[in-house]
């Protein structure tokens, strides 16, 4: 494996009885990039991003994340998986307030004195003032940003993202956007984002990846991906244009 690389995978099969949901020959995950995954709905992204954070296991194939394989009849040790975290769509917030949702994690992991973390990782998300506020009460957006504020206290070495903003207002948006880019940036966290608006991916990502029924079709720096990209499926994409 790469001393570049965070994940290498190869022969990556996922089925589900008869149904195979992702079929991918070869692809690398950059340490230290942002790497959106884009695609129409059901051609297997976040099935993708559950492999990557070993929530399930391959059907065939492997994933390699730090020197150690991920495959079919085998579960990563807990020490790796730990170095991975998934902010979801609709984050599950504990009926508690802002400051105990991200406390939490922490907690978890056995460590009590969660003080200081947690109001270092709430300024940065912009929710100091409503760090006792119950979670439940908050808003969209700043629920999404309680739920990345929960994964970024663990400096996870490689955060995996579904839809983060799917539904949020463009204000929002903008804020979750500059908080990942500065986690990526300032921490060197490797950032795997499954997102549907294009424009995002093209704001955000060092590198983007087609995927279309399962399978990678195209992945290229930003800005060939959009500018020059090789396949006529992705050109159809990035053109708005019908592809499935």
């Amino acid at each position: 494996m790469s001393e570049l690389a965070a994940y290498q995978i190869q022969g990556l099969v996922k089925a589900y009885d008869a149904r195979e949901v992702i079929a991918i020959e070869a692809m690398e995950v950059r340490r230290g990039e942002i790497l959106a995954l884009v695609g129409p709905s059901g051609s297997g992204k976040s099935t993708l991003l559950r492999l990557l954070n070993f929530l399930e296991p391959p059907t065939a194939g492997w994933i390699d994340f730090a020197g150690v394989r991920y495959e079919a009849g085998k579960e990563m040790p807990l020490e790796l998986r730990r170095r991975v975290t998934t902010v979801f769509q609709r984050p599950m917030l504990l009926d508690r307030t802002v400051w105990e949702n991200v406390a939490y994690s922490l907690r978890l992991r056995g460590q009590r004195d969660a003080q200081a973390p947690a109001k270092a990782v709430l300024e940065q998300v912009g929710l100091v003032e409503l760090a006792q506020q119950n979670a439940r009460s908050l808003s969209g957006g700043e629920a999404q940003r309680v739920a990345l504020a929960r994964a970024m206290i663990l400096r996870p070495d490689v955060l995996l993202m579904d839809e983060p903003t799917a539904n949020l207002d463009p204000y929002n948006v903008g804020l979750i956007e500059k908080i990942i880019h500065q986690v990526n940036r300032e921490q060197q966290t490797t950032v795997v984002l499954v997102t549907h608006n294009v424009f995002q991916a093209r704001r955000l990502a060092d590198r983007v990846a087609f995927m279309l029924a399962g399978k990678l079709v195209e992945m290229a720096d930003v800005g060939s991906f959009f500018d020059a990209p090789v396949d006529a499926r992705t050109r159809a994409f990035v053109n708005g244009e019908m592809v499935y």
